[in-house]
């Protein structure tokens, strides 16, 4: 008879791989930067305090700290909304910000965050049942479609937390 053990090799690569990502969201949660992300843009649209921005990519870009989190730098133009911080009229060119420790914030939400869901998923699923491998990656892909179901129930509350500001320039 051959004894049962706890933890298998594979567990325990995913386990240390799941430590690795729990201290990178503990860093990003509690030890907030308070660099900024800067963009210039023009004004589109105002409605109330609220402005529809056009952003046009530099060639700053591409030397931005923060350019693999920013979907700015994946495209030409891009259009979004932000509070403003003063009155402003449609043809303003204005300087759109972020914290940096938002987009970052962001990161979690929507990749770290599903990663270690996956990964307990899977995990526990390995531990307690018997079933096969392509049933277990189906549930904790089934896991992961919640996880974004249950982001977009709370739309509303993560967009006031997640807000671009602009300044006349």
């Amino acid at each position: 008879m051959q004894k049962m053990h706890l933890f298998n090799e594979k567990s325990m690569c995913a386990l240390a791989y799941m430590k690795n990502y729990l201290y990178l969201c503990s860093r990003i949660l509690f030890e907030p930067m308070e660099e900024v992300i800067r963009h210039t843009g023009k004004v589109l649209s105002v409605s109330g305090n609220m402005a529809h921005i056009e952003i046009v990519q530099s060639s700053a870009c591409s030397a931005c700290k923060a350019k693999s989190m920013c979907s700015s730098s994946e495209s030409q133009v891009k259009e979004m909304d932000a509070l403003m911080l003063e009155p402003m009229a449609v043809g303003d060119s204005v300087e759109v910000e972020v914290k940096e420790h938002l987009a970052w914030r962001a990161v979690l939400l929507a990749y770290i965050l599903p990663f270690i869901v996956m990964m307990a998923v899977i995990v526990v699923l390995d531990f307690t049942t018997h079933w096969d491998e392509a049933i277990v990656g189906a549930l904790s892909l089934c896991a992961i479609a919640l996880y974004y179901i249950g982001l977009s129930v709370f739309k509303h509350r993560l967009q006031k937390q997640f807000s671009f500001t602009a300044r006349k320039l």
